[in-house]
């Protein structure tokens, strides 16, 4: 794509503010601190206990390993670059920033969806899950295979990103944004699509892979929750000693966990669905307020990443006891 010459842009005289800029820091920092810590907690339990593993919580560790990827190779290098720290880097190191921008950006959505999706299942199961009394026993197959595939096949689609960026300087300003990697030029680098048509057609790509097929799909996946966990409620109800008791017994829990997972989901849509309507909005309609809005990118890319520990403590017990602990260290 084309670069051109500006003034002081809008993200200048805004990164410029007190309150911006301390706003941004914090929300990087939190996102930073806060999905370290869910790794930490809940990954310690996940080895201290290797004879039963918790499916749940190997894809806890693996939806914060993703955000905190996406806060450390993205948002923290914003926060240093609006620092005034400015560094430009090669063409070929602008393919692999690009590359590695898409792919943790797309994965994170996709892992985001994954226990969305994990937790309805296993509310549709009718009988408790089978436990191996003998030997060690280790995350599913299916889990295993559900993870390579969403890294995977995310790293092929973001091969044009390591293909299609270049190098530029301090007079560049990005001509086209996608969801997944930049709402400016980051260390230099911006994309060199071949033609307007074919970048607007990855970011449109973009969109509906990592955007809007993932939201409809937490959105079935919650609301078919809510649907089971309401008629496991009512059987509970009419049948309390009933053979499947032990199942049903579970609903306290479960309806817990569904709290947690429903507001982590509303979370992720109002954060990237104010990103998408940003991004899209420069894309095809550069109007008066374009600038504004893509500052309402960022901190919608921020949003979710930095709030869902907070989340995810409220609902889990070993984060809770973990940050109960700090809590009174401290005070």
């Amino acid at each position: 794509m084309a670069t051109k010459g500006k003034s002081m842009t809008i993200f200048q005289r805004a990164a410029s503010s007190p309150f911006y800029f301390i706003l941004y820091v914090l929300l990087v920092l939190l996102g930073n601190v806060g999905n370290f810590t869910v790794i930490g907690v809940v990954g310690e339990s996940i080895l201290r206990e290797p004879g039963v593993v918790r499916s749940s919580d190997v894809i806890l560790v693996n939806m914060a390993f993703s955000n905190l990827m996406v806060s450390l190779v993205r948002n923290t290098v914003v926060m240093v670059s609006d620092l005034g720290v400015e560094v430009y880097l090669s063409r070929d190191s602008c393919h692999i920033m690009m590359g590695i921008w898409v792919w943790v950006r797309s994965a994170n959505v996709w892992s985001t969806f994954f226990l969305s999706a994990f937790h309805f299942q296993m509310l549709r199961r009718v009988a408790p899950p089978v436990i191996n009394l003998h030997g060690p026993r280790g995350p599913p197959k299916s889990l295993i295979i559900g993870f390579f595939l969403i890294w995977s096949l995310n790293l092929v689609y973001s091969l044009p990103a390591f293909m299609f960026s270049k190098n530029g300087d301090e007079n560049s300003t990005e001509t086209l944004m996608l969801m997944s990697s930049t709402t400016r030029p980051l260390l230099g680098c911006i994309w060199n699509f071949p033609s307007s048509y074919s970048g607007l057609a990855f970011a449109t790509s973009s969109m509906v892979i990592h955007e809007a097929i993932p939201i409809c799909l937490m959105t079935f996946t919650n609301l078919g929750s809510l649907v089971t966990l309401y008629s496991h409620r009512n059987m509970w109800n009419s049948t309390k000693k009933d053979q499947d008791a032990p199942v049903i017994s579970r609903i306290p829990a479960e309806r817990r966990a569904a709290k947690v997972i429903l507001t982590l989901n509303i979370l992720f849509i109002s954060s990237w669905g104010a990103n998408v309507i940003s991004v899209n909005y420069f894309n095809y309609n550069r109007g008066f307020s374009t600038e504004f809005l893509l500052i309402i990118a960022r901190f919608a890319n921020l949003t979710f990443i930095a709030l869902s520990p907070i989340v995810l403590a409220v609902g889990h017990r070993r984060l809770r006891s973990f940050i109960k602990s700090v809590l009174f260290n401290i005070l």
